[in-house]
């Protein structure tokens, strides 16, 4: 896949988390509880969407009050068929992390600027390495010092719950072969999060590999970055506990 055929399909988040316009405050004030997130794209019965509602305009309101008087209507969305860059520079200018994105006004997935980093990185080299470097100092407002080592691979945090079987061979193959690229790793307040190299990094841990090679991004002052808060969500703690599509979806 060439840069230019790069979608925003490619990289977005499957498992959307919605809610229904005529669910109440109360409710929607639990999900958020249980899932860890401080906003939902709404939707009406057909599932089409048809607002956003988020924390804060959730407060000082009836617990009975149905949220489709509260939320947002005008939505910024983005097609699944949009190219990367631009699905980023629409967040960029509207000052946003994260976008539904849409088929046939249905959601279809969500897409963040952790897919965005990652997309930058999808074959790993020091000048791709460099821009999300640059894309981590844009968003975080922080400097960002490179290190190229080795890393453990059971002190490794995942951002991505899922992972396809037939790309996991390959990458157990090429670590056989010593040809495996290195991962690149955000020092975060958490530990080492994985924002590229997910295959390679669960590939090592099947093969009994303790460590791998990596390039590790170091911000001048903690953060948690927004690959942490993924992997929070998620619940995900080391790479064992990343899951195996074995259909391909």
């Amino acid at each position: 896949m060439t840069k230019k055929d790069v979608r925003v399909e490619d990289y977005m988040n499957r498992n959307v988390i919605f809610v229904n316009e005529n669910q109440t405050v109360e409710d929607v004030e639990r999900e958020m509880l249980k899932q860890g997130i401080d906003g939902f794209p709404v939707v009406d019965d057909e599932e089409h969407i048809t607002g956003v509602i988020n924390v804060m305009d959730l407060f000082f309101k009836h617990p009975q009050m149905e949220i489709k008087k509260l939320m947002t209507r005008k939505v910024v969305s983005v097609p699944k068929d949009i190219k990367i860059e631009h699905a980023a520079r629409i967040m960029f200018r509207k000052g946003i992390s994260r976008v539904p994105v849409i088929e046939e006004n249905k959601i279809v997935g969500i897409f963040t600027h952790s897919d965005v980093l990652r997309a930058h990185i999808e074959r790993v080299t020091p000048s791709k390495v460099e821009k999300i470097k640059e894309s981590f100092e844009k968003i975080y407002g922080v400097k960002i010092t490179l290190a190229d080592q080795e890393v453990d691979v059971e002190k490794l945090i995942p951002s991505q719950n899922s992972i396809d079987l037939d790309e996991l061979e390959g990458r157990k193959y090429e670590l056989r072969k010593g040809l495996a690229e290195p991962i690149v790793v955000v020092r975060s307040e958490g530990g080492l999060v994985i924002a590229d190299g997910h295959h390679r990094s669960l590939a090592a841990h099947k093969l009994g590999i303790q460590k791998i090679n990596a390039y590790i991004l170091i911000p001048g002052k903690e953060i948690k970055t927004g690959l942490e808060k993924e992997a929070g969500r998620l619940n995900l703690k080391t790479v064992a506990d990343i899951r195996i599509n074995y259909d391909g979806q």
